[in-house]
């Protein structure tokens, strides 16, 4: 069942959806060489509390193998769902993924931008720009009238006239009160999916994972991180966003977040 948010509901969910990118704006800052993954993760947290908020990873749970930690970073293949290690250092030439969550006031803000360390290759520069660009257009067809189809084409056919593919095995999302509501948000379009019509009061997480080869994925031994079955990269961007009369309204944008 969708859920329609009330303007005082989606005003909760923008203060929610801000602390998200505030904390992604420094956690990519701190995102260099030699850093370890794990340190980026307990940034997070502090941030998050400092901010009067909690993490909405940790002790997430939808299946066997719980959550453990507040951020999940994936580098390279890793297209998303990647555990954080103390071991497990950023080097020159990585893109790495950065998904983050918080509740705050009872609901619910997400999010996730990929970085580069330091220089990367200009294919790794072009399936970070293109994944950046499919979130975009998906964000721009999410109007009041259009479907949930309209965003899933427009993601895929920008991802795939650049060579690249879509993961199919993960969607975007409603978000509200749970962090995975009702409708689910594919990044892929195929005849009989569902298709619900878009409506003012909606708040969806869109979140194209492009991959620079294959769609096909793996699951590692972790329970949770999943991984390009060809060992290429794959690249995540994604924005909660409420959909109004006047048309998308980006919660999680914010100004100091660059792409």
């Amino acid at each position: 069942m969708i859920t329609l948010k009330s303007p005082e509901e989606i005003a909760v969910m923008r203060t929610a959806s801000r602390i998200v990118a505030e904390v992604l704006a420094e956690v990519a800052m701190a995102a260099r060489p030699g850093v370890a993954t794990l340190e980026l993760d307990r940034l997070a947290e502090a941030l998050t509390i400092k901010k009067g908020a909690r993490p909405a990873f940790k002790g997430y749970r939808p299946h066997d193998v719980e959550y453990r930690h507040s951020l999940c970073v994936s580098i390279n293949e890793e297209i998303v769902h990647g555990i954080p290690k103390a071991g497990r250092r950023l080097k020159p030439g990585d893109i790495v993924g950065l998904d983050f969550g918080v509740v705050y006031q009872g609901y619910y803000g997400d999010a996730a931008r990929t970085v580069a360390i330091g220089k990367v290759s200009a294919e790794a520069e072009r399936l970070m720009r293109v994944t950046r660009d499919a979130l975009y257009a998906g964000i721009e067809q999410a109007r009041v009238g259009n479907r949930i189809g309209d965003i899933a084409r427009a993601v895929q056919r920008l991802a795939e006239d650049a060579g690249f593919s879509v993961v199919t095995d993960f969607a975007g999302h409603g978000i509200g009160r749970k962090l995975h509501e009702d409708p689910q948000v594919p990044n892929y379009f195929r005849a009989g999916m569902p298709n619900p019509r878009l409506q003012e009061g909606m708040v969806l997480a869109i979140e194209p994972m492009i991959n620079e080869g294959a769609a096909e994925l793996e699951i590692l031994d972790d329970g949770w991180t999943a991984v390009t079955a060809d060992g290429k990269l794959s690249a995540h961007f994604e924005h909660s966003i409420a959909i109004t009369a006047g048309g998308p309204e980006i919660l999680s944008e914010f100004n100091h977040v660059q792409g």
